[in-house]
């Protein structure tokens, strides 16, 4: 059977080069429109300003890229990035305490965004029948019978597709793309947290943080909003972030200060940094409910942040884009054609893989009294649970190997439940 001809991607992040990659093999040819012109080295761009800040992988994303990119992780090594245990080699301070540190078995990638945006990108150009428009904007979706047939460019330019990917991220205009072809837009779900970082980067010497490879000072809501991390990059460097939520974060120093330990702080005092302070907000995480229409156009879906944004202060973004590639590929090798049945279970299985880290997201976030979004009418009766499990996951290595697997959707929340976790917890959480 011949490959359908045409498939485009919007958007060069992480999402739409996962996709492309997807893609690449399934499609005769692939092409990526960004608007930005994108950089021949690893840096910071326009379109992508939260890539210079604290980037958390988690490790079924990295296993899902490692899937589409085979060897990609022994490359980024290659080139810097840091190995670390999860729970082994992070100092975490949370509950008014250093948590012990022990091997898990749970290695996680520390690595700037735009190094591992570049590294997915020279991969994917090297695949035959992908190319990269950059500098070009879209401005509407070309009509098809039932669907999507291309993207209009800005300057006028069609460009006709049998499948669009939009990965434009939680900005998408795909609401009024699909209004002007007819479609209705997705029912929309938010939940709003007021997020804001500020960042640095420093130097990094062995035994900066008494041989602590990552460090996470993690707040309890609703009492403390501000978290502070410092991840190891590439190039010798620590990369010190600080978030607050609600309008909680000051300058940089003054946040830094207020964290409930001064490790950071005294770090930041006898250290010159490599940067200014780069700043980035984030107002809500955001789901497109995709999976709610009955007849989704054919030869168009979302995925990324264009289908569900989270709370970037967790690091689920990557690993669901990841995710999302994958079923992508596996759902195209059932259907020769992209079809309203096919984007119907394409937007089924996204869903899926949105639904735990959605869950954690915005449960966590829930638990700040100035959050608006739905509570669940559950949240009440399993919050006194949820916290004795994180003060078993301090000392009981079992407990915190299971949440964490969790938390890296390795496991369904439900083994949260199991009888043999709980009876852990209610010994272990007191």
């Amino acid at each position: 059977m011949s490959k359908p001809a045409e498939a485009i991607v919007i958007g060069a992040g992480i999402a739409g080069l996962c996709a492309a990659r997807a893609l690449a093999g399934r499609f005769a040819t692939v092409t990526v429109v960004d608007r930005d012109r994108l950089p021949d080295e690893p840096s910071v761009r326009r379109g992508t300003p939260q890539s210079a800040h604290a980037h958390g992988l988690l490790i079924s994303g990295r296993r899902a890229l490692e899937e589409l990119f085979p060897g990609l992780g022994d490359e980024l090594i290659a080139a810097g990035a840091v190995p670390l245990d999860s729970a082994g080699d992070m100092l975490i301070h949370r509950e008014g305490r250093f948590w012990p540190r022990f091997p898990v078995g749970l290695d996680i990638l520390s690595v700037s965004r735009p190094l591992l945006e570049f590294s997915l990108r020279r991969r994917l150009l090297a695949l035959p029948g992908v190319t990269v428009r950059d500098g070009t904007a879209i401005s509407g979706l070309l009509p098809a019978a039932g669907g999507v047939g291309g993207v209009r460019l800005d300057t006028g330019e069609q460009l006709p597709a049998k499948l669009v990917v939009d990965c434009s991220g939680r900005s998408t205009r795909s609401d009024r793309w699909l209004a002007e072809l007819g479609f209705p837009a997705p029912a929309r779900e938010e939940v709003s947290i007021d997020t804001e970082y500020a960042t640095r980067v420093y130097p990094r010497s062995p035994g900066d943080f008494d041989g602590a490879t990552a460090v996470l000072i993690s707040p309890v809501a609703p009492e403390e909003k501000v978290a502070g991390m410092a991840w190891p990059l590439e190039g010798d460097r620590w990369i010190i972030s600080v978030a607050g939520v609600h309008n909680s974060l000051g300058s940089y120093e003054d946040s830094i200060g207020k964290l409930p330990v001064s490790l950071l702080a005294d770090f930041i005092a006898r250290s010159e940094p490599l940067s200014g302070t780069t700043s980035y907000k984030y107002p809500a995480s955001r789901r497109r409910r995709f999976d709610k229409l009955r007849n989704p156009p054919s030869g168009y879906v979302t995925a990324g942040d264009a289908f569900c944004s989270f709370n970037p202060v967790y690091g689920q973004g990557m690993a669901c884009a990841a995710l999302h590639a994958l079923a992508l590929g596996r759902l195209l090798d059932g259907h020769p054609e992209p079809t309203s049945g096919f984007a119907r279970e394409f937007y089924a299985e996204t869903a899926r893989i949105a639904a735990a880290p959605w869950r954690f997201a915005t449960g966590a976030d829930l638990a700040y009294p100035e959050t608006v979004g739905r509570r669940p009418r559950t949240a009440a009766l399993t919050r006194p649970y949820f916290e004795r499990l994180t003060l078993a996951s301090i000392t009981v290595p079992e407990v915190r190997r299971v949440w964490l697997e969790v938390q890296h959707l390795l496991r369904p929340p439900a083994d949260l439940m199991r009888p043999g976790t709980v009876l852990r917890v209610l010994r272990g959480g007191r």
